[in-house]
């Protein structure tokens, strides 16, 4: 009992079909360069709820390692952590310009900032208005 050669090459034609699609639906490792803008953004937007929440001004500082806040407390500026507050990487390959500090004060205010992100030839804006407003382009 054998198989003929075209058994075969439906065989291997129907493998290669259902490898290509579980390859398309896989999602990209590395996060594309506008779903980390979305982020940053996302946690600048948190960071002035924050602010406006507490009644404290709080800071995003942006460097070329990644960004993190600080609330102001009694005594000066202290390191915030709580809840979605963490210190956050940048992924692999990602440049932040310029280095800066976007800070919100308990009215929601912010000093305006414009921040690009790129890699791989790709930039992203994310622009920080005074009123406090984020958006990305």
């Amino acid at each position: 009992m054998g198989f003929t050669l075209v058994e075969m090459m439906v065989t291997v034609a129907i493998l290669g079909l259902a490898a290509s699609a579980v390859v398309l639906a896989a999602p990209d490792p590395v996060p594309r360069l506008p779903v980390e803008a979305e982020r940053l953004a996302a946690h600048l937007v948190r960071a002035r709820e924050e602010s406006l929440l507490t009644n404290r001004p709080v800071a995003v500082d942006i460097g070329p390692a990644g960004y993190g806040f600080r609330v102001r407390a009694e005594d000066g500026w202290t390191p915030l952590t709580d809840g979605p507050f963490d210190r956050v990487a940048w992924e692999d390959g990602t440049r932040a310009a310029p280095d800066t500090t976007v800070l919100f004060d308990p009215v929601g205010l912010a000093e305006p900032a414009t921040l690009t992100l790129s890699r791989d030839g790709a930039r992203v804006t994310v622009h920080v208005d005074l009123a406090g407003e984020v958006r990305v382009e």
